[in-house]
């Protein structure tokens, strides 16, 4: 026998997709499925008002299609500030496939899920994300020029996770600064949470400047490769929160400072590469400025991939993709001072930035 009483959480996920807590003014969103190819697919517009949103696309085994959705428009949400915040005459995007990567991708379905792009008409460009590669990115600009990321053989950028970890690497230099007042990580003790490509590129980057890099992942297969690779440690423990450490750096999924973590974490920075690091941007922005842990806002400081194939778009050289990547440091000091000077928490300071340069493109474009 089965109960027709639907409960608060029933509800809460029947509002509908304006209610959604998530949802902060997105311009479109866009739902994809193709029986024959197997595509589930989300694509998530926020905000085109510097531009076409452009933003990675992600292929996750989600647990259900809520979560996909959720992930979708925080994605897209954070992409419009993280060009915003970076200068880039770009808006915010994001796509999202309902899937395991590793089982259900295809060259037929990513050609699909190309052509649901191009109907678009270029209001959303994509480009590599978790799940995906940079042939993915070449399959897909099989059917549509409305793709970044695509190989350099081919005439794209290549592969952003490098540029993405050296973005990283500077911004938690700066926070470093601000907080320890030297950017030398030298005998830090930082923990990287993620060894994906950008994770381990990052460890690099700590490896040849002397830390003490410790490392944790889902696959212990992928840390036994990272730790005969740079000598780094693994986590062997059960709650890396709670671990003495001078640098948190996650590097995986989102939301992994929320209301179970954030009272254990013993860091005295955060600076990582992950998008949407805060569960809850304003209090717990709010609850790591009390308790003066240094916050490196992700969609600032995790900019270099998108620095890196906005190039495609924008015809700029190597040289300059680094001259851009390298500046989050400065970007970075900038808004850390703002902070302390404004009594604001890192994630507000830097989201007041972003937001005033959308804002005044918008009045130049009502005149």
């Amino acid at each position: 026998m089965t109960s027709d009483i639907i409960t608060a959480k029933d509800l809460k996920k029947m509002d509908p997709v304006f209610g959604q807590h998530s949802f902060d003014d997105h311009e479109q969103i866009v739902f994809c499925n193709d029986k024959d190819t197997g595509l589930k697919a989300i694509i998530g517009i926020h905000n085109t008002v510097l531009g076409p949103a452009l933003g990675g696309t992600r292929m996750w085994n989600y647990a259900n299609e809520w979560e996909a959705l959720n992930d979708v428009l925080r994605l897209s949400r954070g992409m419009t500030f993280k060009s915003a915040i970076t200068g880039l005459n770009l808006g915010g995007g994001k796509a999202v496939i309902i899937g395991d990567a590793k089982t259900q991708k295809t060259p037929e379905l990513m050609r699909r899920f190309g052509e649901f792009v191009h109907s678009l008409s270029g209001r959303y460009i994509t480009a590599e994300d978790v799940g995906m590669t940079t042939e993915d990115m070449d399959t897909v600009r099989e059917v549509t020029p409305y793709v970044t990321g695509i190989s350099e053989s081919k005439g794209g950028a290549g592969n952003p996770s490098p540029i993405t970890a050296y973005g990283v690497f500077m911004g938690m230099k700066a926070a470093a600064k601000f907080k320890f007042g030297s950017d030398i990580l030298e005998d830090k003790n930082i923990y990287v949470q993620g060894i994906g490509n950008v994770g381990e590129a990052l460890v690099e980057h700590l490896v040849n400047e002397g830390a003490n890099v410790t490392i944790a992942d889902i696959s212990q297969e992928r840390l036994e490769e990272v730790r005969s690779k740079y000598g780094v440690t693994i986590y062997g423990g059960n709650d890396i929160y709670s671990e003495d450490m001078d640098i948190y750096a996650p590097c995986a999924l989102g939301a992994t400072i929320n209301d179970d973590t954030i009272y254990k974490l013993k860091a005295k920075v955060i600076a990582g590469a992950a998008n949407n690091q805060l569960a809850e941007e304003k209090s717990h922005g709010l609850i790591l400025q009390e308790r003066g842990i240094v916050y490196a806002p992700d969609f600032l400081i995790n900019a270099g991939g998108i620095i890196n194939v906005y190039a495609e778009l924008e015809n700029y050289d190597r040289q300059e993709i680094m001259r851009k990547t390298e500046n989050i440091y400065n970007t970075t000091l900038e808004i850390l001072d703002n902070a302390k000077v404004n009594n604001l928490t890192t994630h507000n300071a830097a989201l007041n930035i972003a937001r005033e340069r959308i804002e005044t493109r918008k009045r130049e474009n009502l005149k």
